[in-house]
């Protein structure tokens, strides 16, 4: 107890010398960047940059110069000669993978707008870590090489092949649209290679600007939509994949081909923009108009997308990852890739004369994505085959589009129009080239009026208040059965008393629950809390706390909000022993081995008294790492298995695997022996969980003296040999509680049923003795 205050006070001690947010970071040798138009201190640059290598970013390269005050750009340096820019792309384009976050890659570019490296420096992408060496990324990243970023302006970012890692299909696109995207937002914004001027000349030479037209009325029946192009479509058939394929770099792609006959529709595809009004109404009919419009928020759009034929143009990728990985929005050198939150099915289309379709389904353009309704885009098709056990060949097709004529109107005073502001860490187009090598850089552009720069803020939040508003109503039925699950064990906790009067029903619902826990907690939802989500949320108070970024996982901000209440009414106890996936894979194996006879170990109490403080050394360790750099933190908390066992499911390189099958083994013969001594996300909760403020858990006044029942069957030993139960160590597994009850096992309810039966053959002695006739008859008699 004297230990755990004593930490208690050190983690206290330690939040208070907490260094304050907004601490400037510059580049070694480089002056702090001045106030400007552009924080570039806050850049990702400015954090990533001191853990770069010039010459694994641009060979023969042997420094970095300051990073400009304006952009968050650097020289890359070859003694007194500048070889170019170096940049990170998520200070440019926000493209998000698997995790939900963006891939942060260092890429420098020369002054012909050509890229001269590439390197991927920093993801949180689970794919990348199951099973895909990260030198395989690399030397994929590395393919970049030579891209010539005034090609991919003309050609709207797809001037370049697609270089696809099978098993890695949606990292690899967003590693390839932040490379394209930013490398056109900084090249521009720099005036490489003669791209600075080239969008306004674009735009001059384009004629005057185009918008919607809400007068305008499109047609009812099928046949007209398509053909005046309202409707757009694109068939592929067998014949045309297998000649694709055949002319493919891989001579695999071209040993197998598709069987069907050559006619037979491989992919029959339609696309139309549903978010223009008289469009949804035709297509949608007038109520399916009403709920789109009800769903898209203000600079939001949608498209529609129809399919038939043996190729799915919305695959199962969604399902697994939440993206579909198969079809692309792009426009211009933007390009937009659709999450499960950003999609709808269709049930009927109200068109007259519509053919049935396999496969129809909305998807939303989201308002940040710079998309122009007026001007054309097209639609990417990836479509892939299987050239091994694990290997696909990669190929895409294009469909355009462009809104006919009858739905546009010319904007009125164009030349007033405002721009779309450009994200944070960019510069107008017609920036100024580069300043000469030893000469002093100057800003791009003058700073933005404060008006614009709060009502960006403000656009900004409301995005981040809509997206985890959507992720909440597309993971309803999930939140729904968490919140069942928590009602559940919470009456459990209420009336454990009168649950834990009968060991076989506190069994079965222990090992149920925890197989819930487990398979479809952990498993399937991956809501696995850590001691990272604990670090997180220091560093967020410390640096700026915003409810927005926990509420992105419903899961696990329930699960968070859930533990918090818990620690006030039952300790740690409730998540440690009823919550964590790996604490119920943990239990669950080792019942199995008590079940096929693997012997148990019990520590000598002084040896496990002494081992159980690790975790809090483990977690202050952690924590204090945590002040200096909370990605290393995160790394170092591979203390813990969670992520190979549960997130992963050992799908993971080998050491890690290894690691946490040790853990499992040790925990085949001591119960629980992670949780017990290792796990930092238990020291952590206990530490809080002193503010306890109820105590459940009933003793006898001989539990402990002499009484040990319950200390030597405690499956952590949690309870001291005087009988006192340790409550930062404790589980609430509920089997003091049984044995509390046990007639079998209990001496204190033995000596109380004894003293019972004593009593009661006593009364039933004496009624016999004063019922017997002859003591009936003398009382008649007298």
């Amino acid at each position: 107890m004297r230990l755990v205050r004593t930490l208690s006070l050190l983690c206290l001690a330690l939040v208070l010398l907490m260094p304050q947010p907004g601490r400037a970071q510059t580049t070694p040798g480089a002056p702090a960047p001045a106030a400007a138009a552009v924080n570039t201190a806050a850049s990702h640059l400015v954090q990533l940059l001191p853990d770069l290598a010039p010459g694994d970013i641009v060979p023969g390269a042997d420094g970095f110069g300051p990073i400009r005050p304006d952009l968050a750009v650097a020289p890359v340096m070859r003694g007194a000669e500048q070889l170019g820019w170096v940049y990170i792309t998520s200070d440019f384009v926000g493209t998000t993978g698997y995790s939900g976050k963006p891939i942060h890659t260092a890429v420098a570019v020369d002054a012909d707008a050509k890229v001269l490296g590439v390197r991927l420096v920093k993801h949180s992408e689970p794919i990348v870590l199951i099973g895909i060496p990260n030198e395989k990324i690399q030397e994929m990243a590395a393919g970049y090489v030579g891209l010539d970023l005034r090609a991919e302006a003309q050609a709207g970012g797809s001037a370049h092949k697609l270089n696809i890692i099978s098993g890695a299909t949606v990292t690899v696109m967003v590693i390839d649209d932040s490379i394209v995207r930013s490398g056109l937002h900084v090249a521009r914004a720099l005036g490489l290679g003669g791209l600075g001027t080239a969008p306004a000349q674009t735009a001059a030479a384009a004629g005057p600007v185009m918008e919607l037209n809400p007068d305008a009325k499109a047609a009812t029946d099928w046949a007209t939509l398509e053909g005046d192009g309202t409707v757009r479509r694109l068939a592929i058939d067998v014949a045309t994949v297998n000649q694709t394929f055949a002319n493919h770099a891989d001579p695999r792609a071209r040993e197998r081909p598709l069987t069907e006959p050559p006619e037979t529709s491989f992919i029959d595809l339609r696309l139309a923009l549903v978010s223009e009004p008289s469009i949804a109404r035709a297509l949608l009919g007038e109520q399916g108009a009403k709920n789109l419009a009800e769903w898209l928020k203000p600079g939001e759009h949608a498209i529609m997308v129809l399919g038939n034929g043996l190729y799915s143009f919305k695959g199962s990728g969604y399902v697994r990852g939440g993206i579909f990985d198969r079809i692309q929005l792009m426009q211009g050198d933007s390009s937009v890739r659709f999450r499960d939150r950003q999609h709808r099915r269709m049930n009927a289309l109200a068109a007259e004369g519509a053919p049935k379709f396999t496969e129809m389904d909305l998807f939303k353009i989201p308002a940040d994505a710079g998309f122009d309704p007026a001007k054309p885009f097209r639609l990417q098709l990836l479509v892939f085959r299987q050239v091994a056990a694990i290997d696909k060949a990669f190929t895409t097709f294009e469909m355009d589009y462009q809104l006919p004529a009858a739905y546009l109107r010319a904007a009125p005073q164009p030349a007033a129009a405002a721009p779309a502001p450009a994200p944070a860490a960019t510069a107008p187009d017609a920036a100024p080239a580069p300043a000469a090598q030893g000469q002093a850089t100057t800003p791009l552009a003058a700073a933005p009026p404060a008006e614009v720069m709060a009502q960006a803020a403000n656009a900004e939040a409301d995005a981040q208040a809509q997206l985890w508003k959507r992720i909440w109503e597309a993971k309803t039925p999930q939140i729904a059965a968490l919140l069942v699950m928590l009602g559940v064990l919470t009456l459990a906790f209420f009336f454990q008393d009168y649950l834990s009067r009968s060991a076989r029903a506190v069994a079965v619902f222990r090992y149920a629950f925890l197989t819930v826990t487990l398979v479809w907690l952990g498993w399937m939802m991956n809501a696995q809390l850590s001691v990272v989500n604990i670090l997180a949320l220091f560093n967020s108070l410390t640096n700026g706390f915003s409810w927005q970024a926990f509420l992105l996982d419903p899961l696990t901000f329930i699960l968070w909000f859930a533990v918090a209440a818990a620690l006030i009414f039952w300790g740690r106890g409730a998540y440690c022993g009823w919550l964590c996936p790996f604490g119920a894979l943990q239990e669950l194996t080792n019942h199995a081995a008590r079940r096929l006879g693997v012997p148990q170990w019990r520590l000598p109490w002084g040896l496990h008294e002494r081992l159980w403080p690790v975790k809090y050394m483990i977690f202050l360790g952690l924590f204090a790492v945590s002040l200096m750099s909370l990605d290393r933190a995160e790394h170092l908390a591979e203390v813990e298995p969670f992520k190979t066992a549960i997130i992963l499911k050992f799908v993971r390189e080998w050491p890690f695997v290894l690691y946490a099958a040790w853990l499992l083994v040790m925990g085949l013969f001591v119960e629980r022996f992670y949780c017990r001594y290792l796990c930092p996300l238990g020291a952590g909760l206990a530490i809080p969980a002193r503010i306890r403020m109820f105590d459940w858990l009933k003793r006898y006044r001989e539990c402990g003296n002499p009484c040990q029942t319950c200390g030597v069957e405690c499956m952590v030993q949690a309870i001291h040999p005087t009988g006192q139960i340790n409550p930062n160590e404790c589980l609430n597994c509920m089997h003091c509680q049984v044995l509390y009850h046990s007639k079998e096992k209990c001496p204190v309810v033995q000596r109380t049923l004894k003293r019972r039966e004593t009593a009661s053959a006593s009364a039933a002695s004496l009624d016999r003795i004063l019922n017997h006739p002859n003591i009936k008859a003398k009382g008649e008699l007298t």
